[in-house]
């Protein structure tokens, strides 16, 4: 069947699920996968191209980096919940993957015991520094990053695994310190510097994004992350409270377990770890909504109260929490209804 103009149309349809990703949609004549765009069907990369990516996701699971899938030619996700998914050590599992279909290659910064530093290039000529940069002679994130080094009276930290990202940008590869969570950043340290840490990714080098690729342009071993950024990037104290969990009457004890030990988690999440840990949280309280054990109010402000907590502000837990809830209730709803 010929489908209207406009329709949004997956590049891959089939009466089975595809066996390397999750989160699939039941449509009434087959399943859809979000690893394949919808939209124009693409032809596929040469299967070359597929091996070539292969060969680089091992490779990289090799040094102990947990990869995953990107959707081919994007910078997205193929996999739900990618941070579990990432892998290291399932080697059969990354083979099949990308047997399967040529995909960009993720790498879960975190579970790897990276912090990379993100710099990146002016997207357009309007697309210049604001605030406390503006005086500064700079004109991409590299050039932010050799400023700060400066201020630090410290060399420029560029002696590590560097790739070059498609758009000209560049991934200083460092590894994270022992006993630290450092969260991932955008902007704060400066402009046009990101960094990638707990609960970032980054696309490896080997993937194509706008035909253009990610090169590994320094390839030396991975330096340990400087000091003086370690400083820069630690982030503050944050003041801890303990506040009572609310008692649960007339619900299932498993259910009650499960309220108590997701409070407990969030409660007491790492730096670094709250968000994900809050996110997480919510959507395994969020099937107990669906099925009536648990009322909603009384999740959502438990979980705003363990998180501010924890030291967040009700400004970005409350729409984690509220959009976690959501996807949750409305994915159990589905499973059950059918």
């Amino acid at each position: 069947m010929t489908p209207a103009p406009n329709t949004r149309v997956c590049s891959r349809w089939s009466a089975t699920p595809c066996p390397e990703t999750e989160g699939l949609r039941r449509y009434t004549n087959g399943y859809f996968c979000p690893a394949h765009a919808p939209g124009t069907v693409a032809p596929p990369l040469p299967v070359p191209d597929a091996n070539r990516l292969k060969a680089a996701a091992l490779a990289y699971a090799a040094r102990g980096w947990h990869v995953f899938p990107i959707t081919p030619g994007g910078r997205v996700s193929a996999v739900t919940d990618w941070p579990n998914r990432a892998t290291a050590t399932d080697t059969a599992r990354i083979a099949r993957c990308w047997e399967h279909r040529p995909y960009n290659i993720g790498i879960a910064c975190g579970p790897s015991g990276l912090v990379v530093v993100d710099l990146d290039m002016p997207k357009s000529e309007d697309d210049k520094p604001k605030d406390e940069w503006a005086g500064e002679q700079v004109s991409c994130g590299a050039d932010v990053l050799a400023v700060l080094a400066q201020r630090a009276g410290e060399p420029y930290p560029d002696h590590t695994f560097t790739v070059t990202t498609q758009a000209g940008g560049t991934h200083l590869y460092f590894a994270a310190p022992d006993g630290v969570a450092l969260p991932s950043t955008s902007g704060k340290h400066g402009w046009k510097l990101d960094t990638r840490a707990n609960g970032g990714y980054v696309i490896a080098a080997g993937s194509v994004r706008n035909n253009r690729p990610y090169t590994v342009t320094r390839d030396v071993p991975v330096a340990p992350l400087p000091d003086w950024l370690l400083a820069a990037l630690r982030p503050a104290t944050v003041a801890r409270r303990r506040v009572p969990t609310p008692v649960l009457r007339d619900t299932s004890r498993y259910a009650t377990v499960a309220f108590e030990n997701e409070c407990a988690n969030v409660e007491n999440a790492p730096d670094g770890t709250r968000g994900v840990t809050l996110l997480r949280a919510a959507r395994a309280l969020g099937r107990f909504v669906a099925s009536g054990d648990l009322p909603r109010a009384m999740v959502e402000d438990a979980l705003r109260e363990k998180g501010a907590a924890a030291g967040m502000e009700d400004a970005r837990s409350v729409p984690i929490i509220r959009s976690a809830l959501n996807w949750s209730i409305a994915n159990n709803q589905r499973r059950g209804a059918a």
